[in-house]
């Protein structure tokens, strides 16, 4: 089941993304679950969810997409997570690295990805996010599968000029994370090892690599977070990015007003987004 958050007339909804369009849920269940964190956070809504007939359909085209978890009380990010990329970076450490983004940071598919006025180092990364479905405190690796409410994609916008030798600063401008479009279930995707994971930039592929080649898998990730914080459910986890990135190139390859950047994962999503100026 592929879950999305959107506007539609101006009001907030969720619902199921299907082929035929959206089956608007929170008509059904809005009143006691008043958002997709809400509902993703009860076991028994989320299977009621997946029983619900979709015969009714709104088209895609008549909804604004906000990010898939609009108001996640944690965004946690890790960094230098693929073996190439750690390559690209020289990266040395031997610890997981760790950094927040703040839930007014991001937009949904299709909207626009704003490219602030103090940058011309505005660079992008394709990420797998990981969404959280139950509350979730010191488990282990092994257990950490039945925490997972889904997936989504994410587009994890940098501005590397204000990075520096930390994350936060450049991580955190307004409207430079996309997520979306939607939260597949992770009944959907039972294996990532084998998935492809790409970023696409005006057509062309510039991100390119496998989940497997992760260096912190999505479990111990898990593992290692819930061991100095409590994770809730609707948190998300952000689990890094594949080498390609414009930082890295030769010449550097930066994003601008106008460019369409895309992150496709097998099974789980494709995600669209504009570059616009601030």
């Amino acid at each position: 089941m592929k879950l999305a958050s959107y506007l539609i007339s101006g009001k907030p909804g969720y619902g199921v993304m299907h082929e035929k369009g959206i089956t608007d849920l929170s008509v059904h269940f809005g009143n006691k679950y008043p958002d997709l964190k809400s509902l993703i956070s009860d076991p028994d809504a989320l299977a009621l969810a997946k029983e619900y007939p979709l015969d009714s359909v709104i088209p895609t085209n008549s909804v604004t997409f906000l990010p898939v978890i609009p108001n996640p009380n944690k965004i946690l990010c890790v960094g230098m997570n693929y073996k190439e990329k750690r390559k690209e970076f020289s990266a040395t450490e031997s610890a997981m690295t760790l950094f927040t983004r703040f839930s007014d940071t991001q937009v949904g598919h299709l909207q626009p990805v704003i490219k602030p006025p103090f940058t011309e180092e505005f660079d992008y990364e394709g990420e797998l996010a990981v969404i959280i479905g139950k509350p979730c405190h010191r488990i282990k690796a092994a257990d950490a599968q039945q925490y997972i409410a889904g997936y989504s994609c994410y587009m994890d916008g940098s501005v590397r000029d204000w990075q520096y030798e930390w994350f936060t600063a450049g991580k955190n401008w307004l409207n430079t994370g996309a997520f979306g479009p939607c939260l597949t279930t992770i009944d959907e995707v039972p294996d990532l090892e084998n998935l492809s994971i790409q970023t696409i930039l005006n057509g062309e592929r510039v991100q390119h690599d496998f989940l497997g080649n992760m260096v912190y898998k999505v479990p111990v990730i898990i593992e290692y977070i819930s061991t100095f914080t409590r994770l809730s459910p609707g948190d998300v986890i952000i689990t890094g990015s594949p080498g390609g990135v414009g930082k890295k190139r030769h010449p550097p390859l930066f994003l601008k007003a106008g460019d369409k950047i895309e992150v496709i994962i097998d099974k789980i999503g494709h995600l669209t987004n504009t570059i616009a100026n601030e």
